[in-house]
Parts: C-alpha cells; structure tokens; sequence
C-alpha cells in the first residue's frame, strides 16, 4: 500500500510538473508576441476605465482619458507619502471606492529602504494575480533555457518573512508581502511550497532561521528564493546545523537559486562559492507595490513585464524633482539612461514615484539593469556617486583582495578641521575578510575614480576629499543592528548609502558600543573628533 502511495504521489508530481511547464512556456510565449508599446496603452486605458468612477478618477478626468498623453498631463507624479496624506489617511484601512473600485483586502507593509518609515501599500485581487502572471514569466525563462528541470519533483524553498497577518478591520490584513502571497497562493500549489505553515508563522527570526536550518534537509529542496543577504544566512545556519557538509551533499536536488530585493554583485562570489556548478542563478525585480521584472535567461537580463496590469513611465533621474520632468513609456525610452521608475497598478497607484532607478540595455524586448534607489546617492561633496558604481567598487576590491562581502553601508564624514571637507566610512562585514584592508582601501577608490569622473576631480584636488576610510565589522553586526530596530529578517535590509553621514555616524556608535568593530584602515577618519578615532587599527580581522 506505502509503495503505490508513494508511486500514486509521484506520479502526481509529474503531472502537475508537466501541466505547469506547459502553461509557464505558453505565459512567456505570449510575452514574445505581445507589443510592448501597444499593450502598455491599452493597459493604461484599462485601468483608466476601471478606476473612473473612483475619487481619484473623477479627480482627474479619467472619463475622458483617450491616449497616454492626455493621462500624463492630468495625473502628476505623487510619491507613497503623497497618497497616504490626500488619499488615504482619512479612512484607512476603508480605501473602497478613494483610488480604487474594490476595497483592498490585504495591506503590504514595507519599511522603505529610502526613509525606514512603514508603508501600508493596497494589495488587491488584480495586482495579486498580476504577481503570479509575472512569476510564470520567469518560470518559463527557466524552462524555456533548461527544459530538463524538474522543480516540482521537490519543493520550492521560499525564504520571508513571517507569514502571520495582522487584522485591521474585517476582512482586512495587513502583512509581510510574502505572508500575503502565502495566504493567497493556490491550494493545489501548496504542497510543492517550503516551508510550512507552522514554521512560516514565526516571527522570531532568530528562531525561525534555526529551525529551517534544523528541519529543511529532511526535505527534497529543488529551488530556493529570497534576499540574497538573508539566504546567506540561512545556508551558513544550514551548513552549521549538518556539521560542515557542503550544501551539495545537503540538498542535493538544489538546481535553481532565485534572488531579489539588493542588488548581487556583492554577494555573486560568495554565491559561486557555496552553490554547486549546475545550480541555476536567476534574479527577479518585485516589488511591494508591483512585480516590475524577471531575469530572461535566454539574454542574462531582466526584462521588463509589459502585459500583466502594469503601466511603466520613465523618468529621468535628474528630472524627478522638476515640476514638469519627461515621461518616457517604453515607446520612447533610450538605452543608457538612469531613469527614475514610475508605475500605474491595478491596486490604485497612479503615476507613483516607486523609488528605483534603471537603466535600459535593450528596447525590443525591453532589457534593464537595475541601479539604485533614486536616495541613494553619495555627492555630500559635490562628488556624485551613484549606487551602481559604489556596489561594483566593493565587488571589485573584494574580488581583488580575496574577500566575500556579506554587506556593507557608506556615508560622509565631514571634517571639522584641516584643509579636506571630509571623506567617505565604510562598514563592511565580511564571511572571509580581505587578506590586507588597506589594499581594499585603495583598489575601492582606484574603481571609483575610473568609473566616475566627478569623484576623481574631487579625490585629486588638493582641497578634495580624502580618501575612503574602511571599518571591517565582525560577522553578524548588521543583522544585530536590525535586530536593535525591530527589522531583522524577511525583506528588511541593510541602509546601503547615507548621504547626511547622520545614519552613518549613529552606526558606527552602535558597532564600537556593542563591540562589532574588528579593524579599520589608517584613513582620514584615524586622530579625529569623529568615533572613528576610538576604533583599532588593524590591517585585517584578528
């Protein structure tokens, strides 16, 4: 009986691998066909239409909206803050009928990496399956590249955070974004899903990263999904828990890794190190506030979702603050730009400010890299330095002095005395350190000076700013600190870039206060008034 059980269950799997494989091939397929430019129109005006009778689409004329210019001068860009003060603070959680025809049932709470203040985004029924239109994508990237493999002959491993929604009204939750797609995710899903209910629920993430360390091996693990700075964790828990094995001999049905949330240069070695050879890379570009991207494997690029509820604009960077900046649409963007992302949604954002930066490689179909957050800048001295150009500089020094970098936070020092303004302070915590901190010093500022000319004039003039200080941080001091702010695990992460240099300098008082500082460059910061000077110097962890 146990063995036609067994036999009956596989061929179950089979089935349902099949079936799924089919449909996530077809969804791309579709994708192929679709004209990026005409179904984004035709998206807009739909959503146009569905929200007329709204408080906003009355607002702003959505009835007689025809065309995407007629949109653009209507509805001005508004920002997460914007929408919360004109819209919908007054009745939350009842949104029914402000932005959106159909109350939201469930609200994803978000700490923004910009500002760390807690957002309530809407989730409704149409983004939710808007969401799932877009995973398929990747799905049938992945078997459209690799047709031999077989995910649901195991489980997908999806690594969030805690599953367990708050009520704030009837019928209302508000939740970790991963919690939400949990509760809603497809019944017959669920049994190729890892983990389960009971430990998914956690909240304690300390605990909970222990016992999927703990109880995962037991288990036929054939994809794993998550932040990649969380999923380090997680494998060097898992790794622990099994006494040193390789995570080969762990899992060894492991054949894709899907990462998102931060962008991976950082932690590509580390990654390339722990994974097997035949284990699969991909990279996906969600959001609370909508799926945006997925990586197609067939170009080793993220590509845009053009045909799943989503209405994109473009904005250049530089614009974002000009009262009437440009608009791009995939119609009219041009490659090697850094635009700011502005979505329309199917959940009652319009024209809204999501906060990233991209830059396009390809506009058929439409191919992006993802930047930055269009807060995170370094120019406190006029210096200009964007995210991308900081994280391949860390990359780089790393790669350069034999060193994996779990993360790493920068920002401003500003000098009180002397003829420099300042410099930049680097808190890096690394798995293995580099071999020299000093040379790590000095290969980061070799690649920042040749990818950005602006921060090379200011580094070479006399009066420029000084070189980068390095503070090499003990394994496990980030997650400390978000622990100390209530944010560890999930999709919390680490502040990369400050530019104020005030959050910069309240971290580095917490690490040498806790003890989290094991060495730091002889740089500009050493004999300071700044914190600082009360740090040891050492040329690498002791």
């Amino acid at each position: 009986m146990l063995w036609d059980s067994l036999a009956h269950w596989r061929l179950i799997r089979r089935g349902v691998q099949a079936a799924l494989q089919t449909y996530a091939l077809r969804r791309l397929a579709r994708l192929d066909r679709a004209h990026a430019n005409e179904e984004q129109e035709a998206t807009l005006l739909r959503l146009v239409q569905q929200a007329s009778a709204t408080r906003f689409g009355q607002e702003h004329g959505f009835a007689s909206i025809r065309r995407v210019r007629d949109f653009q001068e209507r509805v001005p860009l508004r920002t997460y803050e914007d929408f919360w003060r004109e819209y919908w603070q007054p009745t939350f959680p009842h949104l029914q009928g402000i932005t959106w025809p159909v109350a939201p049932r469930y609200f994803a709470l978000s700490s923004g990496t910009s500002t760390g203040n807690t957002k309530y985004l809407p989730i409704s029924k149409d983004l939710l399956a808007s969401n799932r239109s877009a995973a398929l994508c990747l799905f049938g990237s992945l078997w459209a590249s690799h047709p031999q493999l077989q995910l649901l002959q195991g489980r997908l491993f999806f690594l969030g955070g805690s599953t367990d929604l708050t009520l704030l009204a009837p019928a209302t939750y508000a939740g970790d974004l991963s919690g939400i797609v949990a509760a809603t995710s497809p019944r017959w899903l669920r049994p190729f899903t890892w983990p389960p209910l009971s430990l998914a629920l956690l909240k304690d993430w300390d605990k909970k990263i222990t016992e999927l360390a703990r109880t995962s091996p037991k288990e036929r693990i054939t994809l794993l999904a998550g932040v990649p700075s969380w999923l380090m964790v997680l494998i060097e828990e898992l790794k622990k828990a099994a006494g040193g094995k390789a995570l080969a001999e762990i899992w060894p049905d492991l054949q894709v890794v899907v990462h998102g949330g931060v962008c991976f240069e950082p932690y590509r070695a580390w990654f390339t190190r722990e994974l097997p050879n035949h284990v699969l890379l991909a990279e996906t570009y969600p959001s609370s506030e909508a799926f945006i991207a997925f990586e197609d494997l067939r170009y080793r690029q993220l590509r845009l979702v053009t045909d799943h509820g989503i209405f994109f604009e473009f904005v250049p960077r530089e614009e974002l603050n000009q009262a009437r900046p440009t608009r791009h649409t995939v119609h009219n963007l041009e490659l090697d730009v850094d635009y700011a992302v502005v979505v329309t949604t199917c959940a009652g954002l319009w024209a809204y400010v999501l906060g990233d930066v991209v830059r396009f490689t390809r506009r058929n179909p439409p191919l992006l890299r993802f930047v930055g957050r269009t807060s995170y800048f370094l120019s406190a001295f006029g210096e200009h330095l964007t995210g991308e150009e900081i994280e391949r500089a860390v990359s780089h020094a790393a790669q350069l002095c034999q060193a994996l970098v779990a993360d790493f936070h920068v920002g401003p020092v500003f000098c009180q005395r002397g003829l420099s303004p300042g410099w930049h302070r680097y808190l890096i915590e690394c798995v293995q350190p580099p071999s020299d901190l000093a040379q790590f010093a000095r290969a980061l500022d070799t690649e920042l000076r040749q990818l950005n000319a602006d921060y090379d004039v200011h580094r070479t003039d006399q009066v420029g700013i000084g070189p980068p200080e390095v503070i090499l941080l003990r394994r496990g001091a980030f997650a400390d600190w978000l622990r100390s702010q209530g944010k560890l695990g999930g999709q919390h992460k680490v502040p990369r870039i400050d530019n104020s240099g005030q959050l910069t300098a309240s971290l580095l008082q917490w690490f040498a206060d806790s003890g989290a500082t094991i060495g730091s460059t002889v740089g500009s910061g050493i004999g300071s008034n700044s914190v600082g000077s009360q740090i040891p110097v050492a040329t690498h962890a002791q």
